[in-house]
């Protein structure tokens, strides 16, 4: 078999979620409605946190972090899907894909590290209160986040550089609304082991490594809430983290199930739409889990659209 390489081969082919016409139409409404809702609910997050000083607290720079991470992953992949949808037309070029497919392996790994150094925020902020100012200085918060972001990237380009070195033959169809680097790599004709070792590198290390920090943080944290003696400050303390843990279980619960769903079935279609459980609808609903769970971002919100005073709470 002769292998054509991709700088020869035009692109890749987005099949999307379905191939029933009819339902394009609806598809396309449907994503253009979440895409709004998730880039203006985040930036109503950012905005509530940068223009208010009392939110200028190492819980709060993470937040808003989380959620500039979430407005990238979809401003990464659902555009596109809607371009196609309106132009009737599922190509995309390689370098294109292997952009879209580097920004979301970056910003999924960015997002998993940034729920990992929240956990550890959570956990500085109840079993260890009267050092909190002391060890998460803000040089510590911007130095995690970046890191974090470096990281994340770095291990991305890699993965990228990486899939360089394919070769592909004459089939480009990805049964994906997104360039998913797994099944850019299925669809290559050369040795995939070293891409295929990474990939599974990447989900212990950007998932595998942050649930184990998460999962400690929370132990010792449910161990020091335990031992707190009275029942409202139990109650305050397991409020303070109660969306973190929100976010986490709607972001790694899905992707499990996502894996999961893989392993037992075949169909691809069906994968595509429960990837859009990790990749779409955990961005959506992040700034509705914050905001109703958290009264300082309520009030700070409710500043933001009616302009009445902003009124602070102590955490």
């Amino acid at each position: 078999m002769k292998f054509k390489n991709q700088t020869i081969v035009s692109g890749f082919l987005l099949l999307g979620l379905t191939d029933d016409p009819e339902l394009q139409p609806f598809n396309f409404c449907l994503f253009l409605l979440i895409s709004l809702v998730t880039i203006l609910g985040n930036l109503l997050i950012i905005l509530a946190i940068s223009s208010h000083s009392h939110l200028h607290t190492p819980m709060y720079f993470f937040l808003s972090s989380l959620s500039f991470t979430d407005i990238c992953t979809s401003a990464t992949t659902i555009p596109k899907m809607l371009m196609n949808i309106q132009i009737q037309d599922q190509s995309i070029t390689y370098i294109g894909c292997l952009t879209q497919s580097t920004s979301v392996f970056t910003f999924g790994g960015f997002e998993s590290c940034l729920l990992a150094v929240m956990a550890y925020d959570c956990y500085v902020a109840i079993c260890q209160p009267l050092r909190y100012q002391v060890i998460l200085t803000p040089d510590l918060c911007v130095l995690l986040v970046l890191l974090s972001l470096l990281t994340s990237t770095g291990h991305a380009l890699l993965q990228s550089l990486m899939a360089l070195r394919l070769s592909f033959c004459t089939n480009v169809e990805i049964p994906h609304f997104f360039c998913e680097l797994a099944q850019i790599v299925n669809l290559a004709c050369s040795d995939t082991f070293i891409n295929t070792l990474l990939i599974y590198s990447a989900a212990n290390i950007f998932f595998g490594v942050p649930i184990v920090g998460i999962i400690f943080s929370y132990t010792k944290i449910v161990f020091s809430v335990f031992r707190m003696p009275s029942a409202g400050g139990r109650y305050k303390a397991f409020s303070t983290c109660g969306s973190h843990l929100s976010v986490v279980s709607l972001f790694y619960g899905p992707g499990f199930g996502v894996y999961l769903s893989s392993a037992i079935t075949d169909s691809s279609i069906k994968n595509a739409v429960a990837s859009v459980m990790y990749i779409v609808i955990p961005q959506m609903m992040n700034p509705f889990i914050c905001s109703l769970r958290n009264r300082e971002i309520k009030t700070a919100l409710k500043h933001i659209l009616t302009g009445k005073p902003f009124i602070f709470f102590c955490r």
